[in-house]
């Protein structure tokens, strides 16, 4: 028996017309996950005004940020067409909306793919292409590396499979200049540090999900001190590479001091998880979700730097 066969009749790919206009409405809004754009957005618009040094042209940041979204909630539908079986099994997303039924996999299927075109003309016609062929990169990245090869087959799929959440950096960055910088692959490469640790600690939160749909997760495979342990060498690394915009001449005083003052809390909270865990802490003591929720007030702070930086040089 499938995941999708185990769930109970009438929940998942059940009648669509039932459902009123306004919730389908909002069901294909979640499909996009808003919640998860916006983050990427965090990181894309500071890094036009370091790419512009100053305030960029904001019809370009307008397009910009539309065709991100466009691709990213094109990438987001896609997954969860994919994952709908397993979707079904885990309490973290039981709710969504190719499980309820209140949309059917074939239109899921077919609005995933209708972004993914869509973003990349719109970002090739009124961005630039180069930006259309880094969005399209990170939309099959997700999708296809992520989502079908990585999730269900190795731990380390949010390691490789994050790097198209660092993309949204490249593509801020090329939309302003046609091309990339080092300060972008540095920038890139924060991300790429940031988002296991930035993830991993949600997962031992629900690591029991996981186990249950048989996704190899980290803390699933390998136990929540050898995952804190992974947390806090990522940790220093992402923090030690954030630093490098300043050597390198990108930014002026002000990148660098909230870089060191947010990184500091960061790594500090980080080796609290690892003493937490190396004591045998489990449960709602273990406070792995503090890591969690900081990261992403670090990854905001840090990006607003990069916008203010210029302006202050």
């Amino acid at each position: 028996m499938t995941a999708v066969e185990s769930r109970p009749a009438g929940v998942l790919g059940s009648s669509t017309g039932r459902w009123p206009f306004r919730a389908r409405v909002m069901a294909f809004i979640a499909l996009t996950k808003p919640r998860i754009i916006e983050l990427l957005l965090i990181t894309t618009i500071p890094v036009m005004f370091l790419a512009a040094q100053g305030v960029p042209d904001l019809w370009l940041v307008l397009v910009t940020c539309v065709g991100g979204y466009l691709s990213a909630g094109g990438a987001n539908a896609l997954n969860m067409y994919i994952d709908r079986d397993i979707d079904a099994l885990m309490h973290r997303t039981e709710r969504r909306p190719l499980v309820t039924g209140i949309v059917s996999p074939r239109e899921g299927l077919v609005f995933g793919l209708t972004l993914a075109v869509v973003s990349t003309l719109w970002f090739g016609l009124l961005v630039n292409w180069l930006s259309a062929a880094l969005s399209l990169g990170a939309l099959l990245i997700y999708v296809l590396g992520y989502t079908m090869i990585l999730k269900r087959r190795t731990a380390q799929n949010i390691v490789w499979g994050g790097i198209a959440g660092c993309m949204p950096v490249l593509i801020g960055w090329s939309s302003v200049t046609n091309e990339v910088s080092w300060a972008a692959v540095v920038l890139f490469l924060v991300m790429f540090f940031w988002t296991p640790p930035h993830y991993w600690p949600l997962s031992m939160k629900v690591k029991d999900d996981y186990e249950r749909v048989g996704v190899p997760m980290l803390p699933v495979v390998a136990g929540n001190r050898v995952v804190a342990r992974q947390i806090v060498v990522y940790s220093w690394v992402m923090v030690g590479v954030s630093l490098l915009l300043w050597p390198l001449g990108y930014v002026g005083w002000f990148y660098p001091a909230v870089a060191v003052l947010a990184g500091g809390f960061w790594l500090w909270e980080a080796h609290a998880l690892q003493a937490r865990a190396k004591a045998g802490t489990t449960g709602a003591k273990l406070k792995e979700m503090r890591l969690f929720h900081w990261s992403i007030t670090y990854v905001s702070l840090l990006f607003v730097a990069v916008a203010i930086d210029p302006f202050l040089r």
